[in-house]
């Protein structure tokens, strides 16, 4: 039972450091203009 005081609350961190992580990456640009990277392998260089 002592588990899980320690357990729960690292999970709620590794939680909303995913959740940080993943903001992050949305408002800095991260995914803006994905297609260009798609179709890149397709031409020759």
């Amino acid at each position: 039972m002592d588990i899980l005081y320690l357990i729960i609350p690292l999970s709620v961190l590794l939680v909303l450091a995913v959740v940080a992580a993943l903001w992050w990456a949305v408002h800095s640009g991260q995914f803006e203009n994905m297609e260009p990277e798609g179709e890149r392998i397709l031409h020759d260089s």
